[in-house]
């Protein structure tokens, strides 16, 4: 065991973040913690680190090889390629914060065993003019890893490239690693390519370090994780295997706990009346208190917590044309260089296309010259009938000065005011959070704001980069739902590997200045398997004559109650136009296969 901690409890003033949250890690986990933004994931993070300490509950550690990676500021203007891969938990690191502490203690004075702590300073200021040499030659070798050369070392951050940066974020995670017997990180994915993410996907899965994540990318943690903790209400629940054994167990999980509460609650209700008939009737004896023994006794269930959810529907406008954009020969030239070119593109109405690539091959040079941002060469032509939302991933379109509710009643109008601020609950944004200048907002929130926007706009083209960034894990389910029952069509630039999968039904690959179509998703793209179980709205509906699904095969009697997501809703066409199924306004979560074949149906 190299760390456990137990029922552990955090507040901040009034606000309770954490209640009773446990965790064991052993050598050789790999743990996923997921949880909603702002569900305590960072905070019990800092109290596994020391770096806060709990208010009860108990943390044992049996190593202080920890390696930790907090979410980076990768293009901070101060900060050197030096002090990137050493901070903050690397081994010279270590070292110099004691020496600090150290130093602060004898400042201060106080009832304090001096002979120790100079004896202790003797010993850490020999460690450190040794390891000052090994360390340099680490953090030589772990640039030479990810091929970058070390007379980057003294260069500061922002003075990179985009895909150099990325390197030495590598770089970091390979100095840290070597060195650890456990590895935190926060969100280590966020600024990562696909191909560079399925780079540390392979090499952390080679490496001899147990690793804790926080991570909204889930494809990386069905690949990494063997364990799943999940943060909510305070609380912690364990799963064994990864994210998506996690989706599948915490719906049985909450299904049982809805069960066995409905159950323990009617068996109450019953009991109670008794005894209060019992008290009404014979008020002379104490029978009815026997009965509120019994009742006192019985076993208590807990009520499963209530998640608000976001609910999230694109309303197209009139359809285009079946032609809906057509690229022949296209190319793009900047600074002298061709960033694209022989670019052949023909995309039809209803068309969900995923744009991937690595950073800098000129996924974001082909948006922009189809939104006609800059100047390009060859033929483009867009149907004179698409309408064309577009969605940035540095959010455009907001004004940072703005109030979320201010931001909407300029583009429909001050006198609708209720419906703006219906439109941002149902993206969880209520209270003071759209009364606030949006320059104060979450990443998360501000991300919300502009899908808010976005929603307002009549559109049938619709064109992403990156939707998903900055999004927690039950945002990304909403956003890929409205995207799904959307019946325009979609181009978008992303990393998220599952977003590719749930959603997108062909694929653009940009590499080497070239673009290159695929039908199919990420993962059939990859060769991979592409069947993903995912978890989606679904409508009830009641059954009003027999019918037969002969997509499916399976046969309906009349009354049958039929939840059925967008994701089905194809294979129910007939049944729907034949008048069998008639919507009974109930909605339910609901576990489905999604593979290329159900999306083309």
């Amino acid at each position: 065991m190299l760390l456990k901690a137990q029922s552990i409890a955090k507040s901040f003033g009034p606000v309770k973040v954490l209640t009773d949250v446990s965790l064991q890690i052993n050598r050789g986990d790999s743990i996923g913690l997921i949880g909603v933004n702002g569900a305590g994931k960072s905070t019990f993070l800092k109290i596994i680190l020391g770096e806060l300490k709990p208010d009860t509950g108990e943390l044992i550690r049996n190593t202080e090889r920890i390696g930790y990676l907090e979410q980076f500021a990768e293009d901070s203007p101060d900060v050197t390629v030096r002090e990137v891969l050493g901070r903050p938990y690397g081994h010279i690191e270590n070292i110099k914060r004691r020496l600090r502490e150290i130093e602060e203690l004898m400042i201060a004075g106080g009832d304090i065993d001096w002979n120790a702590l100079a004896e202790e300073n003797a010993i850490l200021e020999g460690q450190l003019a040794k390891s000052d040499m090994e360390d340099e030659e680490n953090l030589k070798a772990a640039l030479e890893k990810v091929g970058l050369s070390s007379d980057l070392m003294e260069r500061t951050m922002d003075s990179l490239s985009g895909g150099e940066r990325t390197k030495v974020m590598l770089s970091r995670i390979v100095v840290q690693a070597d060195d650890c017997d456990l590895l935190v990180m926060d969100e280590p994915t966020s600024h990562l390519d696909i191909n560079t993410v399925e780079w540390l996907e392979d090499y952390l899965l080679d490496t001899h370090c147990s690793v804790l994540v926080i991570s909204h990318d889930r494809y990386f943690l069905d690949k990494m994780a063997t364990r799943m903790l999940e943060i909510d209400h305070g609380k912690s629940r364990e799963y064994k295997g990864n994210y998506s054994d996690f989706i599948m167990k915490k719906m049985l999980d909450l299904d049982r706990m809805e069960k066995e509460y409905r159950k323990y609650a009617a068996q109450k209700k019953k009991q109670e009346e008794i005894a209060d008939k019992l008290h009404r009737d014979q008020w002379y004896l104490t029978t009815h208190k026997t009965r509120e023994k019994l009742i006192s006794k019985m076993e208590e269930k807990e009520k499963p917590e209530e998640n608000r959810e976001i609910t999230v529907r694109i309303q197209s406008a009139h359809k285009s044309g079946k032609n809906v954009l057509t690229c022949k020969d296209l190319s793009v030239d900047l600074g002298g260089r061709t960033i694209i070119s022989g670019v052949n593109l023909d995309i039809h109405k209803g068309d969900k296309i995923g744009i991937c690539g690595s950073n800098g091959e000129g996924k974001t040079t082909l948006v922009k010259a189809i939104l006609g941002q800059i100047p390009s060469k060859g033929e483009l032509w867009v149907a004179p009938g698409a309408k064309i939302g577009y969605y940035s991933q540095h959010h455009d379109r907001l004004d940072m000065k703005l109030t979320a509710e201010e931001q909407l009643l300029q583009l429909i109008g001050k006198e609708r005011r209720g419906e703006a601020r219906q439109l941002l609950a149902r993206f969880l944004l209520v209270g003071e959070d759209v009364e606030r200048p949006i320059s104060t907002l979450s990443g998360g929130q501000r991300a919300r704001v502009a899908m808010c926007l976005l929603l307002l706009d009549e559109t049938n083209l619709l064109i992403l980069d990156e939707p998903t960034n900055y999004l927690d894990i039950p945002a990304k389910h909403a956003v890929e739902e409205a995207l799904t029952e959307y019946d325009g069509t979609i181009l978008t630039v992303t990393h998220d590997r599952y977003f590719l999968d749930t959603t997108c039904t062909k694929m653009i690959e940009v590499k080497d200045g070239h673009v290159r179509m695929f039908t199919g998703t990420y993962s059939e793209m990859k060769g991979r398997p592409n069947v993903r179980e995912v978890v989606m709205d679904a409508d009830e509906y009641r059954v009003l004559s027999a019918f037969t699904n002969w997509v499916t095969g399976r046969k309906y009697a009349k009354g049958d109650r039929v939840l059925i997501t967008p994701a089905e809703q194809k294979s129910f066409e007939w049944a729907l136009e034949q008048g069998k199924l008639k919507k009974t306004g109930g909605r339910q979560r609901k576990k489905v296969n999604v593979s290329k074949d159900e999306k083309k149906q």
